[in-house]
């Protein structure tokens, strides 16, 4: 499966535990993330993580672009709630593709850690009638 990661600042700590906790799973799949995040993974858990831009700097719209193609199957990102974010439109429109086109998105550690343990599972394995 196509998994998206993708964390705020204030949230990137919490990312690379998630990633660091959880590599046994991740490292069966295909990863992609945005700059800095997508850096930090490789870099903390030796992953294989495709990336894009910075959020602000376009890497949200990237991510977004894969979603309306179907390409991802899974997005996690860590959001910061409490921090103005200046790309904070393109944020909402991510969040809003996945919901167009039935992605599963976790924004918190909760359910980032319920959908992980779901696609070990096979829980999410209906992602690849939905790709055909």
């Amino acid at each position: 499966m196509n998994i998206a990661l993708i964390a705020h600042d204030d949230k990137k700590d919490d990312m690379i535990r998630f990633t660091i906790a959880y590599g046994n799973i991740l490292k069966e799949h295909s990863l992609f993330a945005t700059g800095t995040t997508g850096k930090r993974i490789s870099e903390a858990t030796g992953l294989n993580v495709h990336r894009y831009q910075s959020g602000p700097l376009g890497g949200d719209q990237e991510i977004g672009a894969m979603i309306a193609k179907n390409n991802l199957d899974l997005v996690i990102f860590l959001r910061d709630p409490l921090t103005a974010q200046p790309h904070e439109p393109d944020v909402t429109a991510l969040m809003r593709l996945c919901d167009v086109y039935s992605v599963p998105l976790a924004s918190n550690m909760g359910t980032a850690e319920i959908l992980i343990k779901g696609l070990e599972r096979g829980d999410l394995s209906w992602r690849s009638a939905v790709k055909e």
